[in-house]
């Protein structure tokens, strides 16, 4: 069995000596925020996290989901629904939410560290509260006021879950296609009709009721994606006075039997004339469903995190006790009968991957939360608008890099067991199918690449680039007489400029030919998780220099550095290559002949 212990030192290394979150926090106003809390908020959630998930990772995947098919109730596995309560106890669900509902209102950097260690302890019991952040979010910016104090406080509290009801049996990433009704009612609610697939956690035993945020097209729309509105649809009936009424017309129709994640529920649910309510104004349903699923996104990005950082660790301990053969320059633990396996080299380029990986992509998700925050609090305007590009472009990037990493990882780890690696008893097999499930959901690796360089780059003229590209010089020119950094500045510089060139050089092609976009967006993505890595590196080697860190660390975090730069960096020359190549080598293959 898998076990995981939470990665406090390195947490606060990227919270505190790379990031400096303490003095970002204080000055967007967080004065609550301070280095004390934030200590015993990571030191309650290791706790909550390693005790009571961890040991609950297993059950689940064996046990899974029940549904009685009668009444269409899903039972969560043993021991969820208690672990469920004790989250709720703790003050958890509301820890980064508004003070003003009930919450905590901690920044949201502070919460992520958090949703690693859940989704790293038990990703299946963390898809339950997942999206209940979402519809916050989507209800604080687009909600009445009626709504916010019915819906959002439960929410805050953990006492009701939220969900995103999006896809249709017909239509996944082309919303434009959905077919579910709302029908307006003498009252001001709106009839919800329709089925929608895939809805995470849209059936459980956890809470009392569930809020389903549902994208439905009034009888006026007009076609396509300019025609969706977002509804609340409670399981419960709501009235506007907060009162609960009988079962709203929203049953779980089936569970989808699943590669992985099986602790959590993946819903079928019809909506029969359900009870809902119109959130924002009619057809603008996509702003506030984005709201949602951008939110959505970088929390998947962090699942990818979780999972490969306990794959790391288990493959990390399972090495330094398998005996297997002798180093190939001789015993290096002659009183044994063989060389713990990780004195093998190919082992060390797995485990080495993993831990460049890990490290370097906990700051790549970390630091796009504390750009929610400076988003939404820094009181310069010019500074919000800075960051809200700069986090609009990492987000796909933080997205699909950190869980194609995690799917990477999490097979490089059991690859370290052997053939024990493919047998249960280990649990290496059960991370290796839960982190497939990450490229996919919340929009699969493909539309994060079409995202980044369709949307966020040329739509916008690169601006968030040039936020992230201006980092990097600015970084490089400070550093540039740092002895530590001799080997990683040059490079960097390098890819910096070469990032800039190929944007452009797709943007001119693009301008002859649109499928260039397409073409390339992989390819771009990748290249642009491989480079922002690099300099999370050089800046990680930077902060562990400056800080009171153990020399042992320091030489970890340089020589992971070093390792990075020299066996992983060079993809991008792959990447680079594809991209240039073309958009004719992809499309000139008629469809019938493959």
């Amino acid at each position: 069995m898998s076990t995981y212990q939470v990665p406090l030192a390195d947490m606060r290394f990227a919270l505190f000596d790379v990031l400096d979150a303490e003095t970002a926090f204080q000055r967007l106003g967080y004065t609550d925020a301070t280095r004390d809390v934030l200590d015993a908020v990571l030191e309650e959630g290791a706790r909550f996290t390693s005790t009571v998930l961890a040991p609950l990772n297993a059950i689940g995947d064996r046990e899974g989901c029940k549904l009685d098919r009668e009444t269409g109730a899903v039972t969560t596995p043993p021991g969820f629904k208690q672990a469920y309560a004790q989250y709720v106890e703790g003050g958890w669900p509301g820890l980064t939410s508004p003070s003003e509902f009930g919450g905590q209102g901690l920044p949201h950097a502070a919460g992520v560290p958090l949703k690693e260690m859940i989704d790293a302890a038990n990703l299946s019991w963390g898809n339950f509260p997942l999206l209940s952040h979402g519809a916050t979010e989507a209800l604080l910016h687009y909600g009445e006021a009626w709504q916010q104090e019915v819906f959002l406080k439960p929410l805050v509290e953990g006492r009701w879950t939220g969900t995103m009801c999006l896809t249709e049996p017909h239509c996944g990433s082309d919303l434009g296609l959905l077919k579910t009704r709302a029908e307006p009612q003498p009252d001001g609610s709106y009839a919800i009709s329709g089925t929608k697939i895939f809805i995470t956690a849209g059936e459980h035993d956890l809470t009392d009721n569930i809020v389903h945020l549902v994208l439905a097209r009034l009888p006026d729309a007009p076609a396509g994606s300019k025609g969706i509105s977002l509804f609340v649809v409670p399981k419960h009936r709501v009235d506007r006075d907060g009162n609960i009424g009988e079962a709203n017309a929203v049953r779980c129709g089936s569970l989808e039997h699943k590669m992985g994640i099986h602790g959590s529920a993946t819903c079928v649910m019809n909506f029969d004339g359900a009870q809902g309510y119109l959130v924002g104004k009619p057809h603008k349903g996509l702003a506030a469903m984005f709201v949602m699923m951008n939110t959505a996104r970088l929390a998947v990005g962090l699942q990818g995190l979780g999972l490969s950082d306990r794959a790391l660790q288990n493959a990390l301990r399972y090495s330094r006790e398998r005996l297997q053969m002798r180093s190939l320059s001789g015993p290096k633990y002659p009183d044994k009968p063989a060389d713990p396996i990780i004195v093998h080299p190919d082992v060390r380029r797995m485990l080495l991957t993993c831990k460049a990986l890990v490290e370097g992509g906990r700051l790549m998700g970390y630091d796009a939360a504390l750009q929610v925050d400076i988003a939404t609090h820094a009181e310069d305007a010019a500074e919000r608008e800075q960051a809200d590009a700069l986090l609009g472009f990492v987000t796909p990037i933080v997205k699909a890099c950190l869980t194609e990493w995690g799917v990477e990882c999490t097979y490089h780890a059991l690859q370290c067991f052997g053939g024990h690696g493919y047998i249960a008893e280990h649990g290496m097999e059960q991370l290796a199918r839960d982190a497939r499930i990450t490229t996919l959901y919340e929009g699969t690796t493909g539309i994060q690449a079409l995202d980044l360089l369709g949307r966020k780059v040329m739509q916008t003229q690169g601006a968030g680039l040039k936020v992230f590209l201006e980092r990097i010089t600015r970084f490089c020119d400070e550093q540039a007489d740092h002895p530590a950094l001799a080997d990683l500045l040059g490079p960097l510089r390098e890819k910096a400029a070469q990032w800039q060139e190929l944007t452009m050089q797709i943007g001119r092609r693009a301008s002859a030919n649109a499928e260039e976009i397409g073409a390339a967006s992989y390819d771009y993505l990748m290249y642009s998780g491989y480079v922002a890595l690099a300099y999370w590196w050089a800046r990680s080697v930077a902060a562990s220099e400056a800080s009171s860190q153990s020399a042992s660390f320091k030489a970890a975090k340089r020589e992971t550095a070093r390792f990075y730069f020299a066996r992983i960096l060079p993809r991008t020359q792959a990447h680079a290559a594809a991209m240039v190549s073309g958009a004719d080598n992809l499309t000139a293959l008629d469809a019938d002949a493959f």
